[in-house]
């Protein structure tokens, strides 16, 4: 195998810059920047968001769906699309019309060995 064909695997902090958690994980990332944790000294790598902090994790909502997609879509392009009023009897013709005539068959089974 070659040498020095692979990074360096070490202990890294991960700081999130949000919350301001640090996790030690082991990791090949290169960084320049260092810190102080738990009386020892580790490179350390600033993330803007962690477990900690990622709303998912909290069970912080900051988004809120009220309406759904469909709803939204209807009532955006509602105004926009005047319908123009059917009459009754058109509707009861179309409806009769779109209904397909469906033949039921017997399924015969096989007989069991």
């Amino acid at each position: 195998m070659k040498e020095n064909s692979h990074p360096e695997y070490r202990d890294v902090c991960f700081v999130d810059m949000s919350s301001g958690k640090k996790y030690i994980c082991g990791s090949a990332v290169e960084t320049s920047q260092t810190v102080e944790h738990e009386g020892k000294t580790y490179p350390s790598v600033n993330v803007s968001i962690s477990s900690s902090s990622h709303p998912f994790f909290t069970g912080d909502s900051t988004f809120v769906d009220t309406e759904g997609r469909v709803d939204k879509f209807k009532k955006r392009y509602a105004a926009k699309a005047p319908s123009k009023p059917v009459a009754k009897e058109a509707k009861d013709e179309k409806k009769e019309e779109k209904k397909p005539s469906v033949k039921k068959t017997a399924v015969k089974k096989a007989p069991k060995k």
